[in-house]
């Protein structure tokens, strides 16, 4: 089951700053669906930070946003075509950049990368796992992001981000 891509389109030049929400509703969409118009603007928002878009990087990126659902590293790795030095660390430390510049989440129990649009801003991920089909889909659940940071500072603990797995069954398996 490919990942949940929304009907809006959201890129990471467009995006704006976090903001609290009066009503609870599923925000969804989070992939970019122009892959061209996001790889440039990531390699831009890249620059800007004072890092590289390397080829390898670019190429991983590339390959998470047409992937129709959560890629592992050696399905990019046999995918990176011309790419002949690529070795397994060679794509894991692109896939640890890409998510420490905010392009890239890891959904750590399916063991698998998908990409994010929303680098503009600072959001935890929430994912939702079918365990019917297979399929993962990106929640900004807001209001769970906020208790999450308000309860870990509590304890004394600055959290820097977060990644929420839920599993159950999908809206589709459902009905």
């Amino acid at each position: 089951m490919p990942l949940h891509i929304g009907t809006k389109t959201h890129d990471i030049a467009g995006m704006a700053t976090a903001h609290t929400h009066d009503h609870i509703h599923a925000n969804t969409p989070c992939s970019p669906q122009d892959v061209e118009t996001f790889l440039n603007d990531a390699e831009a928002l890249v620059m800007r930070r004072g890092a590289r878009m390397t080829r390898i990087r670019r190429k991983v990126l590339r390959l998470l946003l047409e992937s129709a659902e959560p890629a592992k590293a050696y399905d990019l790795l046999a995918n990176l075509d011309g790419e002949g030095s690529a070795k397994p660390p060679t794509v894991y430390r692109a896939l640890d950049f890409l998510q420490e510049a905010g392009l890239a989440h890891k959904i750590e129990s399916l063991n698998a990368y998908v990409p994010c649009g929303h680098t503009s801003h600072s959001h935890s991920a929430v994912f939702l796992i079918c365990d019917t089909c297979g399929g993962a889909e990106e929640l900004h659940a807001v209001a769970t992001s906020d208790a999450l940071k308000d309860e870990t500072a509590a304890a004394g603990f600055k959290m820097t981000r977060a990644v929420v797995e839920v599993r159950g069954t999908c809206r589709d398996c459902n009905a």
